[in-house]
């Protein structure tokens, strides 16, 4: 049954869409890829500049496309900031050509701490979901205090108010996740997902990453049969209560995974990888991690 249906249902949609708009005044403009990005740097800037968003609410970063308007708008931009590590492998094509231009750049996986995959068909590779470590946010935002402090037209003094203020929030964000995860037994610290995005997680608050639907870090693969059996096999052996599946991917391949592990499992969305539009639970960043905080700590201990 598990190989028949695995066979018949797509895990990957592939999203083509327009940016998800612009904030801010008539300053500068700031061009972000992702929509996690793009909040934190709207949190930022405030508006002393114009951020457009390239990646719609409810999207995938591995997948999204963006039209010859937003591609004009990288090359305009006064700063571009992208995550990198191979995340946003729709459009990199654009981000390189932007660069080769001379638009002036940052990407995130510069100004963090990376960690590389320690399981899966990617083993070895350098793992781009770094913002499911909210200390790895902070250095972030560190970083991009910097930068945009070198785009002409923001003032710094202004910027350093408002990089402040996010910072005693993401301070006690970690502090909160620290003691919520604490909380779960070490015999339930194990995670399954549809494909590897919680190593930072993982490593930060001591979590057992069991294995993934699509054993790799890009929702661009497929699962072979063997590979659903594999990770049935190690389902089964840890006991796993919960597998967490990203709201912005069906789910169809995690509840037939869930449905043959000889376990009651249950299939529980995360917002993993995007933001929502208005009123869908993961509006920012910061309400992003409070939802999987919860959606974690209910799934494993519930």
């Amino acid at each position: 049954m598990l190989v028949g249906l695995a066979l018949a249902v797509g895990l990957v949609g592939a999203t083509t869409g327009c940016s998800a708009g612009a904030a801010g005044g008539d300053g500068p403009s700031v061009v972000v890829t992702t929509n996690v990005l793009g909040d934190v740097v709207e949190q930022l800037v405030g508006d002393q500049a114009r951020v457009t968003v390239l990646m719609p609410p409810d999207a995938d970063p591995h997948s999204f496309e963006i039209s010859p308007r937003d591609a004009a708008g990288m090359r305009d931009a006064d700063l571009l900031v992208s995550n990198g590590l191979g995340l946003e492998e729709g459009l990199q094509h654009h981000v390189d050509a932007a660069v080769a231009e001379g638009v002036p750049s940052v990407e995130a996986g510069d100004l963090v701490e990376t960690l590389a995959y320690t399981t899966g068909d990617a083993e070895g590779e350098v793992d781009p979901h770094w913002w499911t470590d909210t200390g790895r946010t902070l250095d972030l935002v560190d970083g991009l205090e910097d930068r945009l402090a070198e785009v002409d037209g923001i003032d710094t003094d202004q910027l350093a108010t408002t990089t402040a203020a996010y910072r005693d929030e993401l301070d006690a964000l970690d502090a909160e996740l620290t003691a919520s995860f604490a909380a779960i037994p070490a015999e339930r610290r194990a995670l399954v997902t549809n494909h590897h995005v919680f190593g930072y997680l993982a490593d930060r608050w001591d979590f057992d990453v069991v294995g993934a639907v699509v054993p790799g870090g890009t929702t661009l693969a497929a699962p072979s049969a063997s590979d659903l059996a594999d990770l049935t096999s190690a389902i089964e052996e840890a006991g796993v209560p919960t597998i967490f599946a990203d709201s912005s991917q069906p789910d169809r391949l995690v509840q037939v995974l869930a449905d043959e592990a000889d376990v009651d499992v249950d299939v529980v969305a995360l917002y993993t990888e995007s933001l929502t539009a208005p009123g869908g639970g993961a509006e920012t960043y910061l309400e992003m991690v409070r939802a999987n905080e919860r959606l974690i700590v209910e799934g494993l201990t519930g």
